[in-house]
């Protein structure tokens, strides 16, 4: 048996790999730019801008455990932080604009559950129709236009911190990830509905033989999607203060890569939150390094699409093996 078959056949010793992998990408660019990568400044950065990922992964681990695939993550995140911006834009308080944000993604979700178990139709191509549906929407209620927002503490959630925060560490929307990743991850693991999930991936036919409700786990599972791309546009809200329809433009494909870099397979059936949330980290740390290394942006693109084909090529290798 390989090294790759070992390690893909023991959650633990994958995890450890993943782990090793992005030490080995972070000490590449920290000897590359030793005077700006290996800070406590550019690790509170990293975390930062890799919450967004991770945040908008924990759902997407969800759908693909369940043999789906969400294309519209970009896009709901963009709707969700026009929502917020237009909620705050017109006099409503941060609670309502936040639950109007969430409530947007959450009723993407649904929507995108009812098309796929309904309708019979495949999430890829579900879901490729609502990512122009859903991008349409967000330039349509802001008017093809940025919206500015006035100030409000969901602006702080993933700010930087300031000198009376340091006990923190990070900001409290990475706390928040957290949280939520971990709470994820136990009803993944140890709930009923978190084994109907699997076993829908493995086999549907088989589970529905079993008596497993297919269609209204599928249809859950598109809904905490949803969720979680709501959560993570609010973390992109933070980081903008502005309502920007245009934002997330590729991000679903950051953050599928991110889930089957963390060992999900596409093919449905296997995967871990802890998994998306390294694989989350390792593409933000790529993301970072070309950054500070003054890659242009079309070069970023390229190396993104490598990674993507490179860890589908891995997905791949370890279902033969």
């Amino acid at each position: 048996m390989s090294l790759l078959q070992r390690i893909s056949r023991s959650p633990a010793l994958g995890l450890v790999g993943l782990v090793v992998a992005w030490m080995a990408v972070f000490g590449l660019f920290a000897l590359l730019r030793p005077e700006t990568f290996p800070t406590a400044a550019n690790l509170e950065t990293l975390a930062r801008q890799g919450t967004i990922v991770a945040m908008a992964a924990i759902g997407m681990t969800y759908v693909i455990v369940s043999g789906g695939l969400d294309l519209s993550v970009g896009s709901t995140v963009a709707f969700t932080t026009v929502v917020i911006a237009w909620l705050l834009d017109r006099g409503q308080g941060p609670w309502v604009a936040l639950l109007g944000g969430i409530g947007a993604a959450v009723a993407c979700g649904v929507c995108n559950g009812l098309l796929v178990t309904r309708l019979r139709v495949g999430p890829f191509v579900v879901t490729l129709g609502t990512l122009l549906v859903i991008r349409g929407l967000a330039k349509g209620l802001a008017n093809e236009q940025k919206i500015d927002a006035p100030m409000t503490w969901l602006a702080d959630v993933l700010a930087t911190l300031g000198k009376e925060q340091r006990w923190m560490l990070v900001p409290i929307g990475v706390w928040t990830m957290l949280v939520f990743a971990a709470l994820m991850a136990l009803v993944l693991r140890r709930t009923r509905f978190g084994r109907h999930l699997v076993a829908i991936g493995s086999n549907e036919n088989a589970a529905r033989l079993c008596g497993v409700p297919v269609d209204r786990v599928k249809l859950s599972v598109y809904v905490v999607g949803g969720l979680f791309a709501g959560l993570a546009g609010l973390m992109q809200f933070s980081r903008l203060t502005v309502g920007d329809p245009t934002v997330a433009q590729g991000l679903e494909l950051e953050v599928i890569a991110a889930v089957v870099i963390g060992g999900a397979s596409l093919s449905g059936g296997q995967g871990t939150i802890a998994g998306a949330l390294l694989g989350a980290a390792i593409m933000t740390t790529i993301r970072a390094g070309g950054s500070h290394m003054g890659w242009a942006n079309w070069i970023q693109e390229i190396v993104t699409g490598a990674i993507i084909v490179l860890s589908v090529a891995l997905d791949k290798m370890r279902r033969r093996g």
